[in-house]
């Protein structure tokens, strides 16, 4: 049983990119912090990636974590759009891989039953149970956010907790 773990959740965008910093203790969960990594739309497509990587890597720095979850790209309606995700996913991965981070994939499907126990489970659902488990005050916002706390959160209750 994995205790006193940091786990860095991540859910890969271009304008914004979730992330959620937990850590498992004795006590249970708590959130260390969580939030958007954005960029502006001003700039090129590859200057964002580079701020996004640089973003990430404070993060990393900051708080060290052992572990990362990140959502997986799972559907798309616009190839387009999906492109510049995977690219972003792309930089996510590369930074975590360059800071030695193990890291492990889910789709949103898997989040939701990691967290729900239900892969049908909508948004609201979601994010209700993020804020029990992590005894938050408020539902974490914005949506990013909660999806990366999520992703954490699924690590933990799945593959996670039998290490």
């Amino acid at each position: 049983m994995l205790i006193d773990v940091i786990i860095l959740g991540v859910d890969p965008g271009t304008a914004a990119t979730g992330y959620g910093i937990i850590k498992k203790t004795k006590k249970g969960l708590k959130c260390l912090e969580y939030g958007c990594i954005e960029t502006s739309p001003k700039k090129s497509h590859a200057l964002r990636l580079k701020e996004l990587e640089e973003k990430l890597k404070k993060i990393i720095k900051k708080h060290n974590p052992d572990i990362a979850a990140v959502e997986d790209i799972f559907f798309f309606k616009n190839l387009k759009t999906a492109m510049k995700v995977s690219q972003a996913k792309g930089v996510i991965l590369l930074a975590l891989a360059k800071a030695n981070i193990p890291i492990f994939e889910y789709t949103p499907l898997q989040v939701k039953m990691g967290v729900c126990g239900y892969g049908k489970a909508d948004k609201q659902q979601v994010q209700r149970m993020i804020q029990v488990l992590l005894n938050l005050k408020t539902i974490p916002r914005p949506d990013d956010a909660a999806d990366a706390l999520a992703t954490a959160v699924c690590y933990l209750n799945s593959l996670g907790s039998r290490n």
